[in-house]
């Protein structure tokens, strides 16, 4: 009887495509990025809160902490996005952005300002085949590929229906990144 030995990344062989669920992929992708939202959330110290209903944003990010001076806890809004039609970056690339197609109306809710609790869009870019979404390993769990955020304050609407925003690739939504944040809204400061 042969074993499967491990990948050199540590993580199990790939085994046979398992029998997924009819799901919309879209919805799929809805669920995987609060999955990613939670995890990063988690790892911060932060607890969420769903508004009901979102008027136009997803979640309550909310962080506390000594630090902080204009409350002894703080809140930002979170709008998660996903898609697979963007790759993901690539060792070498050095655009550092990401073209980001948002409905005016909504990117309008995003940019206000000033504002009493600031926003942040939270794009993840996902592999197209579903079944390259995650990998589990007995000491991890791979989820491909990542979030990145951005805080769009004062960005203008320039498209008739639709507006393009860049996203930057170097600020990957991770818990270190969400402390940060938090850290900079509990001074009184912007995301």
């Amino acid at each position: 009887m042969a074993l499967a030995q491990p990948a050199s990344d540590g993580l199990p062989p790939q085994r046979a495509a398992p029998l997924r669920g009819s799901l919309a992929t879209t919805a799929c992708m809805e669920t995987l990025q609060v999955g990613y939202l939670h995890a990063v959330a988690a790892a911060a110290g932060c607890s969420l809160s769903q508004p009901f209903p979102d008027n136009g944003i997803d979640w309550h990010v909310s962080h506390s902490a000594p630090g902080h001076t204009v409350d002894d806890e703080v809140t930002i809004k979170v709008q998660l996005k996903c898609t697979y039609q963007i790759p993901p970056r690539v060792p070498g690339d050095e655009a550092g952005t990401f073209a980001f197609t948002l409905d005016n109306e909504h990117l309008v809710k995003l940019a206000r300002t000033p504002v009493a609790v600031h926003k942040i869009l939270v794009v993840m870019l996902v592999p197209r085949d579903q079944g390259d979404w995650l990998r589990a390993g007995h000491d991890r769990l791979d989820l491909r590929h990542c979030c990145y955020w951005t805080n769009l304050a004062g960005h203008p609407v320039t498209g008739r229906r639709r507006t393009t925003v860049r996203i930057p690739t170097t600020r990957i939504f991770d818990d270190t990144a969400l402390c940060a944040i938090m850290a900079r809204v509990g001074v009184g400061g912007r995301p």
